[in-house]
């Protein structure tokens, strides 16, 4: 547990040798991060529809108790990607578990609290925002973290499919997580069951991570300013890395310097990530409630939780058949999976706008989460693409923060718009889905270029 994994040496003609690939063992590990806090929150999305029925209070108040969270997320993301750098992926890793934990222990206690009557609505919406603020600075610490070990260890070519491989474990967790939601409305904590169990399965896997997982130090050179403990006294030192692996991105150099989310080599990605996630928050913002209207379920929201997580199963095995089938199998590259990806989602949104039966709604859901799942591992691996191997940590703090700001507040106006008029809510979505298609048609790099191995 304490030993030191280097992630590479230097020879000592300061040449960098190829990377190891990541073990199997570790890939488990990774995975399993992902997969944890995948499977609650969706396990979460599966009972608040129902939670904020039986709490009597609009839809859109459910969706807005998110938005503090989704806002942290966004500044803090980038933060501890950064840290990740400079301190080792496993420490971010950890942290973001504690922040997991922490939040999904305290939201359940306060939604446990309002449900019992021990707490007014209102009140046990406030406290369950702000108990949800801890994942937002805290928990966005572990896939950042996750991204970049993955995306510093593996070769350009063979990028898409690693991290797919890595977002596929939040494809499982949302599998999982509607799956046995249900399952967990327990006797004595009700619907807030899945919240203490996945807690516990939290603190499962932390402990796994932490015994498992060798420490590790960062893939480069720390380069800059260096962090001196908080503790030291000490003025923070000035340290110049050494050349790294950013010459193995060939070509033209770039000067090491702060990432920001629309400097030139990113903008294109940032923008259809940004738009994309929007659109695909709206819809999962819709989903449930969407359930409980067209099936009849208002006046029984407890039942209403095997259908809506039936749907979001759904949806999720389409995101896994997207990310473990079609991308490896075609080998789509950045560019053609975003694209298509995008394509595809807005058919199936058009459709869950029509839907009025569980067979449809279930169908159309699917759909435009295989396209979903084909976009966000394309519109990720762009991003890391675009930058050089040295910049991977704040590449990956950047899409966790782009992610992070697409749920501020689009599942709240997808909800207040659908509450409206259901074209409304869709048809916004659909739109934007054509936007970012006939954007990234015209602004992304193409995949030939961007995989390429530069070595």
């Amino acid at each position: 547990m304490g030993d030191a994994d280097p992630d590479k040496t230097l020879t000592p003609a300061g040449v960098a040798p190829q990377s190891k690939p990541i073990s199997r063992e570790r890939m488990v590990l990774l995975f399993a991060v992902m997969l944890t806090t995948a499977a609650g929150n969706t396990a979460m999305q599966s009972v608040m529809p129902s939670i904020g029925t039986a709490l009597k209070v609009d839809d859109v108040w459910i969706s807005l108790a998110y938005s503090w969270s989704a806002l942290l997320w966004v500044f803090c993301a980038p933060i501890w990607a950064d840290r990740s750098d400079r301190r080792g992926r496993k420490a971010m890793m950890a942290l973001g578990l504690v922040g997991f934990i922490a939040s999904f222990s305290l939201c359940g206690l306060m939604l446990w609290f309002g449900l019992s009557g021990y707490l007014t609505a209102f009140w046990a919406l406030v406290l369950f925002a702000a108990a949800r603020s801890l994942y937002g600075g805290f928990g966005s610490a572990a896939p950042p973290a996750v991204q970049a070990y993955v995306a510093s260890r593996t070769p350009r070519s063979e990028r898409t499919q690693a991290l797919s491989l890595i977002a596929s474990s939040f494809g499982l967790g949302t599998v999982i997580g509607p799956a046995l939601a249900p399952l967990m409305v327990l006797p004595g904590v009700g619907l807030t069951g899945p919240f203490v169990i996945f807690a516990l399965i939290g603190v499962l896997t932390l402990v796994a991570l932490r015994w498992r997982l060798p420490n590790d130090e960062p893939q480069f050179p720390a380069r800059g300013k260096a962090y001196d403990p908080s503790y030291s006294g000490s003025p923070t030192a000035d340290l110049s890395g050494t050349q790294s692996e950013d010459d193995d991105e060939g070509g033209e150099q770039v000067e090491p310097h702060k990432l920001r989310w629309f400097e030139p080599r990113l903008r294109p990605w940032v923008i259809v990530n940004l738009l994309g996630g929007h659109a695909q928050a709206m819809m999962l913002g819709i989903a449930g409630f969407l359930v409980l209207d067209r099936l009849g379920l208002r006046d029984n929201p407890t039942e209403g939780t095997g259908p809506v997580g039936l749907v979001l199963m759904a949806g999720a095995i389409a995101t896994l058949l997207a990310q473990w089938g079609l991308i490896p199998r075609f080998n789509l590259g950045p560019r053609a999976a975003t694209l298509s990806g995008i394509l595809i989602s807005a058919f199936g949104v058009a459709v869950l706008g029509i839907a009025d039966d569980l067979h449809l709604i279930a169908l159309s859901f699917a759909i435009a989460s295989l396209g979903f799942g084909l976009f966000r591992p394309g519109a990720t691996s762009g991003t890391s693409l675009a930058v050089t191997r040295s910049e991977q940590g704040q590449a990956s703090g950047i899409t966790a923060s782009v992610a992070g700001a697409s749920y501020i507040y689009a599942p709240a106006l997808g909800v207040w718009l659908y509450g409206h008029s259901d074209w409304l809510g869709f048809g916004l979505i659909v739109a934007i889905c054509l936007i970012v298609f006939a954007y990234g048609w015209v602004s992304l790099q193409a995949d030939s270029d961007l995989t390429r191995d530069r070595r």
